[in-house]
């Protein structure tokens, strides 16, 4: 699956979300190593901190299923400017991603930038010591 592909997966779902809020749409799109795309959208609560990220939401429906190998995320969000994951998104995909998995982050239109994760969260932390 290509990039362009996957971000609009990612769009699709941003359509998804619940957002009565902050009005702030986002969706997620997620491969994994063997093949299976994964979306997710956020999700608001007027309390906010149930409030789930469409990040965290496509990679805890993939992890449910069985799939802990990921190849690429894609995240879109409303904005006219390219979406970033928040950090704790950040700190989910360290549990689960590897330095060199692919995240592509879009603005509203679906124009992207790729890093690798390690690139995004250099300091993760990863283990107890």
């Amino acid at each position: 699956m290509d990039y362009k592909q996957l971000v609009k997966k990612a769009k699709e779902a941003r359509e998804l979300a619940y957002a009565p809020y902050l009005k702030f749409r986002v969706g997620a799109a997620l491969l994994t190593k063997s093949g299976k795309v994964y979306t997710g959208c956020n999700i608001q609560n007027i309390a906010f901190s149930p409030t789930i990220c469409a990040e965290r939401t496509a990679i805890f429906k993939a992890v449910s299923e069985g799939e802990k190998e990921f190849e690429a995320i894609a995240i879109i969000s409303d904005l006219e400017t390219t979406v970033y994951p928040c950090g704790v998104c950040r700190q989910v995909m360290a549990e689960f991603f590897e330095p060199d998995t692919t995240l592509i982050c879009a603005d509203r239109e679906g124009e992207f930038l790729v890093y690798k994760f390690s690139e995004v969260m250099p300091f993760a932390f990863t283990e107890l010591n």
